[in-house]
């Protein structure tokens, strides 16, 4: 009812009654066809909306926009005896080509969860060709009408090949922000390339992004910087390309457009406008090549280059405990050419991200589904493809043991070498960002895992690396880590596949995290964070004293 009557006081609707629920879909699917244009039909909460499947089959096998608004209650309250309750989760596969459920909106992210699902039910109707679709929309029925306007809602676009692709406008900035993605290829690069040339647009990413052109600005560093809204986050339009991003990268849009062939509304940023179901090189090509003047020069690239300089030169990576981020440090630019890397997820990927690596190399992180199990099956499978090409691995000790097993296939070659950072428990969770931090020492037992796996034993993995084949080397300083460093990056091809095991331990791998995200950060700011965890006193004064001394 509140539906009908807004539709009914706006004259932007052209609005007509039937009783009947099946004749009035068949009316629509009539309609449909001879204007060409979607039509909406809605009707009560019970078994009204049953009445639609005959001729919403009718619209599916025809392709005719027909777009069904149902009443409904809120999920809770299904299958316990409430009249006029139905469950419309679940629709026959040949009626509505897009079905969605729109909850009450009790904050801002229902109002955008809402508005997204709505886009998608709309959008369906043209999609590959069209066809009915659903919204089945939860309402309370308030008897309050005093609402006279609506507040816009976020409309959003989708553009194919054969479309009238939308203006860039004048957007002071313009990036482009790159997912976990899949190896560039060079007419990729080069549109990408031409692309920012034109606008004075940047790339944002990550190691996992594969993009080694000329605008490249690796995000991480300037993003993790916990005391400083870096100012070059904040842009006018952001182009996302690629898929699930692992380095928890800030961007700040005013506007999002989306490429990807899946055309699906991926919108990561809440701020998405338009989809572009075509392939990013065509879409990079077409925009390069629109009859624009061209940007004299890319300040804002310039810009990157100098905020990034800036930071970069605050680090003092002789000063940074020994830990996975200054494995990363000391690894990062000696990693052969066209090698592969594997990285596990969060610390490693994070310790990664902070540093350029050779652009020859190709970085690979399991950040799609984003779960500790597969990293080294993974780096197996990947080790496969080609025998002679070196491929590396970097892993906590929870993961690597956690896919222990893939150590003893047969099929493994000597092109394969793991780094194992054995800090003894799931380092991620006694970082000082993360919510378990609070708890100190009693997130060992827990959350964070510690004792595990043999708790940080010397012999346990070196004696079963040695048992199945590899030959084993283990660190617990700089000093014996820069005596195996050449030994792990050599780029000739050893007798046997590598496994590194390094020991650290908490204060220092969290003292390393903190240093880099706080490069800009007094001695005085960095303490006070400290000391607002519960870390016992002990663990509080070494991390304070290691602060000090770095800075």
């Amino acid at each position: 009812m509140p539906f009908v009557a807004s539709v009914q006081y706006d004259k932007w609707f052209d609005v007509v009654s039937c009783v009947d629920e099946r004749s009035a879909a068949y009316m629509a699917c009539g309609l449909a066809a001879e204007r060409g244009e979607p039509v909406v039909i809605t009707c009560t909460g019970a078994t009204a909306s049953r009445d639609y499947f005959p001729a919403i089959t009718e619209a599916h096998y025809r392709k005719l926009p027909v777009l069904a608004i149902t009443g409904a209650r809120e999920v809770d309250t299904y299958g316990h005896l409430n009249p006029q309750t139905i469950n419309r989760l679940c629709q026959p596969q040949d009626t509505y080509v897009c079905s969605v459920h729109l909850q009450i909106c009790r904050d801002a992210n229902d109002e955008w969860g809402n508005t997204v699902k709505a886009n998608k039910a709309i959008l369906a109707l043209r999609r590959n060709g069209g066809g009915p679709a659903h919204i089945n929309c939860v309402t309370l029925v308030s008897g309050d009408y005093t609402v006279k306007e609506f507040r816009p809602a976020n409309a959003i676009f989708r553009f194919g090949y054969t479309d009238i692709l939308p203006s860039l406008g004048d957007f002071a900035r313009i990036a482009i922000f790159v997912g976990n993605h899949s190896r560039f290829t060079s007419g990729l690069a080069e549109a990408v390339d031409a692309f920012c040339d034109k606008y004075g647009a940047v790339v944002f990413c990550d190691n996992t992004s594969g993009y080694n052109g000329r605008f490249k600005v690796l995000l991480p560093l300037l993003s993790s910087q916990s005391q400083k809204d870096c100012v070059i986050n904040h842009v006018g339009l952001l182009i996302h390309i690629g898929e699930v991003s692992g380095a928890y990268m800030k961007a700040f849009p005013q506007e999002v457009w989306r490429v990807n062939l899946d055309g699906e509304l991926r919108d990561h940023f809440k701020k998405l406008k338009y989809v572009f179901q075509t392939e990013e090189e065509w879409f990079f090509r077409y925009y390069a090549s629109m009859d624009t003047p061209t940007k004299a020069k890319n300040a804002f690239f310039e810009e990157c280059q100098t905020e990034m300089e800036f930071t970069r030169a605050k680090i003092n990576v002789d000063a940074i405990p020994f830990s996975n981020i200054w494995m990363a440090s000391q690894l990062s630019e000696k990693l052969p050419n066209e090698a592969i890397l594997h990285v596990g997820i969060l610390n490693s990927l994070r310790s990664w991200n902070y540093f350029n690596i050779p652009d020859g190399v190709h970085f690979q992180c399991n950040t799609g589904g984003f779960g500790i199990d597969g990293p080294i099956s993974t780096l197996v499978g990947a080790s496969l493809n080609n025998s002679k090409q070196i491929s590396f691995l970097v892993v906590g000790d929870l993961a690597f043991f956690y896919d222990l097993n893939a150590l003893g296939n047969h099929y493994i070659k000597n092109n394969i070498r793991i780094l194992l950072v054995n800090n003894g428990e799931g380092i991620e969770f006694k970082n000082y960002l993360h919510p378990a931090y609070k708890f100190g020492d009693a997130a060992n037992e827990y959350f964070a895992a510690r004792g595990h796996f043999g708790a940080q034993s010397p012999t346990l993995v070196r004696d079963l690396a040695n048992n199945l084949g590899f030959e084993y080397r283990a660190s617990s300083d700089k000093e014996s880590f820069f005596e195996n460093i050449d030994w792990f990056t050599s780029d000739r091809l050893t007798d046997k596949p590598l496994i590194w095991e390094a020991f650290t331990n908490e204060v220092d791998e969290n003292t390393s995290i903190l240093y880099m995200n706080t490069l800009n950060e007094s001695v005085k700011g960095i303490v006070k964070r400290v000391a607002k965890s519960i870390l016992p006193e002990s663990v509080q004064r070494k991390i304070t004293e290691h602060i000090s001394h770095i800075k």
